[in-house]
């Protein structure tokens, strides 16, 4: 199954701003400010962050059932930090927090479960190539 996504920027980099699409309904605006100076509107990296987190909890999700502890819920969570560097902009972290209400799992269990889900879903792997990427993995409650 292929997914698309797509996005149309007008005017120069500082003076410019663009609007994206994801999917079909899902839309957003961004610019320079919202992606370099905490402005009003969207970034890449949100989008990249909320596929990461979106990803990683069906993947635990899928984990968990399959290892007959089937969740309740699972929370994820992904902050994905741009930093200018000397070669330009780059993503330099992702830091990943998820909360599981999972039945009768010990919280090593589902630390590990969640550890397989972050090197085994999708995104994490096309993500293979940012240097850092941390992750909290706790039970609710």
């Amino acid at each position: 199954m292929a997914s698309k996504g797509k996005a149309k920027w007008e005017g120069d980099l500082k003076g410019g701003s663009g609007v994206f699409t994801a999917g079909e309904d899902i839309t957003g605006q961004y610019s320079f400010k919202s992606r370099f100076e905490d402005g009003p509107g969207a970034n890449p990296e949100q989008l990249i962050g909320a596929a990461h987190a979106a990803c990683l909890s069906m993947a635990l999700s899928n984990i968990l059932a399959e290892a007959g502890h089937n969740p309740t819920s699972v929370e994820a969570e992904a902050v994905v930090q741009l930093r200018l560097l000397d070669d330009g902009p780059s993503i330099t972290k992702i830091h990943l927090k998820v909360v599981g209400t999972v039945p009768g799992l010990s919280e090593e269990h589902f630390r590990g479960h969640a550890e397989e889900a972050k090197a085994g879903c999708p995104v994490s792997k096309a993500l293979a190539g940012v240097p850092e990427i941390t992750m909290d993995a706790t039970l609710a409650g």
